[in-house]
């Protein structure tokens, strides 16, 4: 498939992206051919890798939002990765140009695991 103009973009979880893909999944069940091997696998690797539902990751995003040092970005690979250290938190921060204190992570951290 040749995609032609991109009409739109936003940022999705990976929870939501697996919702996206098991409702295509369940209108192309009616069709008589088989699903492309890429939606094949792009399902499986949600399935496999998201955690949680959509609506909890709209949640910690935005109590993640109302932190300092975050954007829309950052919030979606955090609720996405689910860091449980402080140093998966560091990972996840690499390339800024800044770094965080201890508060921030710690406020980071428990939104998290607060879950």
């Amino acid at each position: 498939m040749i995609v032609k103009k991109i009409l739109s973009e936003e940022l999705m979880t990976l929870a939501e992206v697996k919702e996206a893909l098991v409702e295509i999944r369940l209108r192309r069940a009616e069709e008589p051919e088989e699903l492309g091997y890429e939606l094949r696998r792009a399902i499986k690797h949600a399935e496999i890798f998201s955690e949680g539902e959509a609506e909890e990751g709209h949640r910690m995003i935005e109590e993640l939002m109302g932190l300092e040092k975050i954007n829309p970005e950052i919030a979606t690979k955090i609720v996405d990765v689910r860091p449980k250290t402080k140093d998966e938190i560091r990972a996840i921060y690499a390339k800024e140009r800044f770094t965080l204190s201890d508060e921030d992570l710690d406020a980071i951290l428990d939104v998290v695991l607060r879950g």
